[in-house]
């Protein structure tokens, strides 16, 4: 199974939102944390959105956060609503454009359609609340774990006092 790079952006998000808890997410600092486009993100944004996992505020001091707790987001159901196909490639047709000769006795679909069924299943018994866990090495590895940076404060200067 080759998810795409959507789903990858979407589930990055989720757990962003998840890690900060009630606290507002922007699209800047989610791109700077996973060092991604921020153009890709809006799109992911908007889709996770209309899928009812974020609630976004626009506006100077808006941002997104989810929409429902952490253990309610099945990530089944997430890679159900950010991937367009998730289906094993079709069969290919004859050169006639007919049908695959081998259709009528093939069991490989079949093997295909209960692996992904399966695959799906698993995802299902996973929640963002499950991926969010341990919080601390999350929040480090994002730098969540560091006091908010007011954009106003002056800047500091690195090394010794002259």
């Amino acid at each position: 199974m080759h998810l795409t790079t959507y789903t990858d952006y979407s589930v990055r998000v989720l757990l962003y939102a998840a890690l900060k808890g009630d606290s507002l997410s922007n699209i800047g600092e989610i791109a700077r944390a996973y060092g991604i486009s921020r153009n890709h993100l809006m799109k992911v944004v908007h889709g996770l959105a209309r899928h009812g996992y974020i609630t976004t505020m626009r506006g100077k001091g808006g941002g997104l956060r989810l929409a429902r707790p952490p253990k309610d987001i099945r990530m089944g159901a997430v890679v159900r609503d950010t991937e367009s196909e998730i289906a094993p490639a079709p069969c290919a047709p004859k050169r006639d454009g007919q049908n695959c000769p081998i259709e009528s006795a093939c069991r490989w679909r079949t093997a295909l359609d209960g692996a992904m069924k399966s695959f799906l299943e698993k995802l299902d018994e996973v929640t963002l609340a499950d991926l969010s866990e341990p919080r601390s090495d999350l929040t480090r590895l994002l730098g969540l774990d560091m006091p908010p940076v007011d954009p106003a404060a002056p800047a500091v200067a690195d090394g010794p006092a002259a």
